[in-house]
């Protein structure tokens, strides 16, 4: 952050900032507040069934005025009172991540397992959701003139290899609205996407640790991604690569390879 600029070597401190974690309550999203918090942000925990998951994390997290909030996907008029609610209570948000997603394991050739009502789902939660909320905080985060947008997408954006032809096309979408938004909201908010490959969490349904292990093996440095992995890399996109906006992280273990 602007703080940050005359920041001696190492991790920048994040006192006194506010970030807001889509899909916040679990897998990526909480790793990622755990990693804000340490900083020393105050972080609003999004959620959207896992109430009382956001709870006990914002209760264990190190510092205080961490906060759940009800941030779904497919609602724009909560997303919109979700920035009022942070507004209100803390003040500023200065760091945004974009980690609620769905999917659902479609065979790519069974076309007609992905049903239309799958296929709209998918899109919305993974694309319009994080376009709405980018909306919604919109404003909040150009008033503190150097914030940071953190979409997470995947490595099925550039290959097309996920666990369905409808969320390898949403992932890809988030990625190319993440350029269009990187022009139009700078200079005030940077927007960097972090993608991984396939991350050791419960996130795709029936897919088991087997699938995982197999995934970590067909990478050139055969190392399992954790959610932490992630979320050091979004740690590293807000605090370090200060001249990167509209940029994609890899993290996949060298897959794209």
């Amino acid at each position: 952050m602007s703080e940050a600029r005359n920041g001696a070597l190492g991790p920048y401190g994040l006192a006194g900032r506010v970030a807001v974690i889509t899909g916040g309550s679990s897998g990526i999203g909480a790793a990622t507040a755990r990693r804000l918090a340490e900083l020393g942000a105050t972080v609003a925990i999004g959620y959207n069934a896992g109430r009382d998951r956001a709870e006990a994390l914002a209760a264990e997290l190190p510092g205080s005025g961490h906060m759940p909030l009800h941030m779904p996907m497919a609602d724009s008029a909560a997303l919109r009172a979700a920035a009022a609610e942070v507004e209100a209570k803390l003040g500023r948000a200065d760091v945004l991540v974009n980690s609620a997603g769905t999917t659902r394991a479609v065979r790519h050739a069974d076309l007609d397992a992905l049903d239309d009502e799958t296929f709209d789902r998918i899109l919305v939660t993974n694309v319009r959701g994080p376009y709405s909320t980018i909306r919604a905080f919109a404003p909040l985060l150009r008033r503190g003139g150097d914030a940071v947008v953190v979409n997470i997408s995947s490595l099925a954006a550039i290959n097309g290899l996920g666990s369905s032809i409808a969320y390898c096309a949403s992932k890809a979408a988030l990625d190319t609205m993440g350029l269009s938004l990187a022009r139009v909201l700078a200079p005030e908010i940077r927007v960097i996407t972090v993608s991984p490959a396939a991350v050791d969490t419960e996130f795709v349904p029936g897919r088991g640790r087997d699938a995982v292990l197999n995934a970590a093996a067909a990478t050139p440095l055969k190392v399992i991604c954790q959610p932490d992995d992630v979320a050091l890399a979004v740690v590293a996109a807000v605090t370090h690569l200060r001249l990167s906006t509209g940029t994609t992280l890899l993290v996949d273990g060298g897959r794209h390879l």
